[in-house]
């Protein structure tokens, strides 16, 4: 009979003594079950069960359910009684004491169950109070034994960060001295990796958790203080670099538009400033290593944010009765006619000018000829199309001219509208770079051109007017066929965003590529190969292969659970996510995984994944809004990509194993083999193109032999026997 489930085998190991074997239940309060008969112990209340691994976890009625078979424990003291003698040898006179007491807190720190003892203790204040005070009270230290110093704040700064990660204490707490502190530590310890990396964590934390703290933080960091740690050849310092610059621009007031015009001009100019762009193009963008995933979500990041600085103009009507608005409108029709008499109360009557515009601006494309401003009072894209084109008139004047007076000789129903084109492609624009949303807690998507020039939107959309120009004179089109045209031009500029051209040079390389005639032949080379049969003998056909080809999507899903798949951590502090690993045993009968300290290259045994989850344990899968971390972590469930890559197993009364798939493909292999393991339907999109797919493959094949050939009435003849069977080969 086996066991209880309930029951696991376990080691326990004591300081000065052999391991023991036991069984324990999980169920039972196992600390004291354990100590009852084993080492004759007293005071059982003073001693806990620990992992022995590096982890060094404490076994609470929290977790205990979590204990596996095989498991190795270690009897030590209570979270209590250990954050007791940390909180006191911390504050040792004997700087050795010291600096190992440090050691051990930042190392215990981590565990959610010693933290929230040493917080009791009021350990947060012990460590701000030693950090504020720490350079003055060990001056003499530093300059006799500076890396003992440097140590001992790199271990303090260490386990500050790791107990405010657990989300026990506010971060609105901090004095302005501690701020202060923190901050100057991003200079004078630069050449100190670990105590840079700390500060900088620390200073980005602070701006992502409290608005108060963003101001104060606001004034103590400078991007000039920040630059020379892009320049740096450490990427990992550069990533937190970056994710303080981001903080800084994500955290600023939400009321800038109201009460703080400044801010949109000093954040639009803070990728000038100092030459930020070009830093970061030359020694992160284009240095000799490869990008790692975190820097490439940082570098995306703020791409995203520096386009949402657009927003405002994307947002902002045009006021018909202002003059300076109105003025940009009439510098567009000077710059593309050149008007070098320019009428005024002398020439002309007022009727005969105003005619004259009305021609004008009806050349330019503008649907309202009359009034032109009256175009630019719909949102998006409001008066950041009208910027575009004052940009492109003034900075691409010659190509400007060339495409207005160009569509100006042409007949009327074939004329491309400049000013008409411009607005739509505006929008579109703001809608392929996401510009006003928040960027993904996931996404790695940046794109190296937009950091290799300063105006790279105004750049960008004086390709794309330039492309939709051409495409229009490829297509023939005519005024009705505006939408076609548009529809046409952003396949364009989708498919080349997707090849990453390193610069704007190299997009409008990638778009000559990819004429009217070219995305045709895509069209219909895409359309063969989704070919949709609709005879009734074909439909029979595919509803007796469907369940062979689900079958066979279902192996392919399962397979891949065999293969397993690195998932993330995400915490407040994404660049120090760690890892874990999950696969499905060859048999399907059990789910291993387990933490890992870096992203695995290949697939990782199952000897080394120590948790375990029976397959048959399972309850249910869930996914988005209903899985049980979307519901803990506000930030991530307002997030919509977070939610559409996140998805859950439950399990026994209260046992979850949450998930945050890498990406979308991931999501639907797992969220798919996981309801296959289960009995239940697929329906994930990847399911859904697969089978499309297969099934018009597989629909092609069995039909493939009977195109062309005439199927005689008659059999062929049977041929006569051969004169020996000397070619046949005896199995036996």
């Amino acid at each position: 009979m086996p066991p209880p489930a309930d029951i696991v085998k376990v080691a326990i190991e004591w300081p000065g003594a052999f391991p023991k074997l036991m069984e324990i239940d999980q169920v039972s309060a196992c600390v004291r079950v354990c100590l009852a008969g084993l080492w004759s112990l007293a005071n059982h209340d003073q001693f806990a069960l620990q992992h022995a691994d590096s982890s060094n976890f404490y076994i609470t009625e929290k977790n205990r359910n979590e204990i596996k078979n095989g498991a190795i424990l270690r009897l030590t003291t209570s979270p209590a009684q250990n954050a007791q003698q940390l909180h006191e040898r911390i504050q040792s006179s004997s700087m050795d004491a010291k600096l190992e007491a440090l050691k051990d807190l930042a190392n215990y720190s981590r565990d959610v169950t010693f933290a929230q003892e040493f917080i009791n203790l009021d350990g947060i204040s012990l460590l701000t109070q030693m950090v504020e005070s720490g350079t003055e009270r060990y001056q003499k230290l530093q300059k006799i034994m500076k890396p003992c110093f440097g140590d001992m704040l790199s271990f303090t700064l260490t386990a500050f960060v790791e107990l405010m990660d657990h989300g026990i204490v506010s971060w609105d707490t901090f004095s302005v001295a501690f701020i202060k502190k923190i901050a100057s530590y991003v200079n004078k310890f630069a050449s100190d990796i670990s105590i840079l990396q700390r500060s900088l964590a620390i200073l980005e934390s602070m701006v992502l958790n409290s608005h108060d703290l963003y101001q104060k933080v606001a004034q103590e960091i400078t991007i000039g203080q920040l630059i020379p740690h892009l320049q740096g050849t450490d990427q990992e310092i550069q990533t937190y670099t970056i994710a303080v610059i981001n903080a800084l621009f994500l955290k600023a007031p939400d009321d800038k538009r109201q009460v703080s015009c400044s801010y949109i001009s000093e954040m639009a100019n803070i990728l000038a400033q100092k030459q930020l762009r070009s830093i970061i193009l030359t020694h992160v963008i284009r240095a000799q290593r490869a990008i790692n995933n975190e820097m490439a979500h940082q570098l995306y990041v703020l791409q995203v944010l520096t386009f949402n600085l657009l927003e405002d103009r994307m947002m902002t009507k045009m006021d018909p009765q202002d003059q300076a608005q109105r003025d940009i409108i009439f510098e567009l029709r000077r710059i593309a006619f050149d008007a070098e008499s320019e009428p005024n109360n002398s020439s002309g009557s007022i009727e005969k000018r105003k005619s004259m515009y009305t021609r004008d601006y009806k050349k330019l494309g503008f649907i309202n000829h009359v009034n032109p401003a009256m175009d630019f009072t719909q949102t998006p894209p409001g008066m950041l199309a009208l910027d575009n084109m004052l940009y492109f008139a003034k900075h691409h004047q010659d190509a400007y001219i060339r495409i207005v007076l160009e569509n100006s000789s042409r007949e009327d129903k074939h004329e491309c509208p400049f000013g008409r084109s411009s607005i739509e492609l505006t929008k579109m624009l703001c809608e392929i770079l996401k510009v006003g949303e928040l960027p993904s807690e996931t996404c790695n998507d940046f794109h190296p051109m937009f950091f290799t020039h300063d105006r790279s939107f105004e750049e960008f959309f004086c390709i794309c007017i330039q492309l939709l120009n051409k495409t229009w004179k490829e297509m023939r089109a005519t005024s009705e066929d505006f939408n076609k045209v548009m529809q046409v031009v952003k396949e364009q500029i989708m498919r080349a965003l997707t090849t990453k051209p390193s610069s704007l040079d190299q997009f409008k390389s990638k778009l000559q590529n990819l004429s009217y005639t070219e995305i045709l032949k895509i069209r219909q080379s895409e359309r063969m190969n989704q070919e949709d049969f609709q005879s009734r003998p074909i439909l029979e056909l595919k509803e007796k292969i469907q369940p062979e080809i689900l079958e066979l999507i279902k192996q392919q899903r399962l397979n891949r659970l065999v293969e397993g798949t690195c998932f993330r951590k995400l915490n407040s502090r994404r660049r120090q996510d760690k890892f874990w690993y999950c696969r499905l045993s060859p048999n399907h009968k059990v789910l291993h995984y387990g933490d890992l300290e870096e992203s695995p290259q290949g697939e990782v045994p199952h000897d080394s994944l120590q948790d375990k989850l029976p397959v048959a344990d399972i309850k249910a899968v869930v996914t988005g809004k209903d899985c049980p971390h979307m519901k803990e972590k506000g930030a991530l469930k307002q997030n919509k990509e977070v939610l559409e890559l996140a998805f859950s197993i439950l399990y026994d009364s209260s046992g979850q194993l949450n998930f945050i798939a890498p990406d979308k493909h991931e999501y639907c292999v797992w969220t798919d083999g996981l309801n296959a393991l289960l009995g239940k339907d697929m329906l994930s999109d990847l399911t859904r193109n697969d089978l499309d797919t297969l099934l018009s493959m597989e629909i092609k094949l069995r039909l493939l032999d009977l195109e062309n050939i005439q199927i005689p009435d008659a059999p062929p003849p049977i041929p006569k026997e051969p004169s020996n069977y000397d070619f046949v080969y005896d199995c036996n």
